[in-house]
């Protein structure tokens, strides 16, 4: 028998990947091609259920406190 499992490491998704993954599921959409949108909407329901919600919330907390400025653009 194996051992425990170790735990899933939490990581957030890059979000130059969402991006090209949101822009892929449009694509998807356009062409009207369900088996690459069912996959792709796989990916992005894992990289949700991964995503580090509290990283998220503070990051955009952030953006909001500087008036939506990139960051090291004062």
């Amino acid at each position: 028998m194996e051992g425990p499992q170790a735990a899933r490491q939490v990581r957030t998704p890059d979000p130059h990947t969402q991006a090209s993954l949101a822009a892929a599921i449009a694509e998807a959409v356009r062409d009207r091609d369900e088996r690459v949108l069912r996959r792709l909407l796989a990916r992005f329901a894992e990289q949700a259920a991964i995503a580090d919600l509290p990283a998220l919330r503070d990051a955009l907390d952030t953006v909001r406190q500087h008036g939506d400025r990139p960051p090291g653009s004062r």
